[in-house]
């Protein structure tokens, strides 16, 4: 079992104008691990990613990468550590995939070396990782919504950061391509050693796919570890405000959630 952890979040106060969305927050990131952050709206879940990603600074407490403050990274050098894809990306008009995944070299380029051999082949992997090599020469405004979402992740993988972020991967997508995006980032982890940290809503797949859970509820952590021993009914009722059972998925073993109804007052 894997025990260093890869981010700490140390008693954070993260607040957006005056309105304050947790308060002594502490949260760790197994290395080496897939971790999904699951609770209800608004409680806090893409907060908490910006908070680790240093795009939003804490009033209190902070973020660790290693055994290092995010805040004594320069830019460049946090973004070869650390990736994150977030919710809403939005690619410029006529850019093409192959342009837009090489964006993802930038941390690695120097004044007196704008592109290299390196960067040349660490995009063609990310996008032979992602299934996109295809896609090259298409306009990203052309594509699907399953096919960006790829093309985003390959701009991650090419940026080579062995800690990536994505804040609810899966929105907007069908069941498939839902299922296609957390295969690749569960491959991602179990072929290249990559930690990856996932905000999702859904139980079952956040069930299914993540070695480690972060439960979070009105801005607190609710629960931590493994799926089986955090999903249970009680910690439903109490979180979500449903009633449920939770059953071993006769496929894979997992926690499988079969809700049975939701109560008003927890709404």
């Amino acid at each position: 079992m894997t025990t260093a952890s890869a981010l700490h979040a140390q008693d954070l106060t993260l607040s957006y104008d005056s309105r304050r969305v947790s308060q002594g927050l502490d949260v760790e990131i197994p290395a080496g691990e897939v971790t999904v952050i699951i609770g209800p709206n608004a409680c806090g879940k893409s907060t908490l990613l910006r908070a680790l990603a240093r795009l939003l600074t804490p009033s209190t407490g902070r973020v660790l990468l290693g055994d290092a403050d995010v805040r004594s990274f320069s830019p460049k050098e946090l973004a070869r550590r650390l990736g994150l894809l977030p919710q809403s990306s939005t690619a410029p008009f006529g850019i093409t995939v192959a342009d837009l995944v090489g964006r993802g070299r930038f941390p690695h380029q120097r004044m007196l070396q704008q592109w290299s051999l390196e960067d040349e082949e660490a995009v063609r992997r990310a996008m032979a990782a992602t299934g996109t090599a295809d896609l090259a020469d298409r306009a990203v405004e052309e594509l699907s919504g399953g096919q960006r979402q790829r093309v985003w992740i390959a701009l991650l993988l090419a940026q080579d950061a062995p800690v990536m972020l994505l804040d609810e991967p899966t929105t907007f997508l069908d069941i498939a391509h839902q299922l296609d995006v957390l295969e690749l980032c569960r491959r991602l982890n179990r072929e290249e050693g990559r930690t990856m940290v996932l905000v999702l809503h859904d139980l079952n797949q956040a069930a299914r796919y993540a070695d480690h859970l972060v439960v979070m509820k009105d801005g607190a952590l609710a629960a931590s570890g493994r799926p089986a021993d955090v999903l249970t009914e009680e910690l439903l009722v109490d979180v979500f405000g449903l009633t449920a059972r939770v059953l071993a998925d006769p496929v894979f073993g997992t926690p499988m959630v079969i809700p049975i109804s939701s109560s008003a007052e927890h709404r």
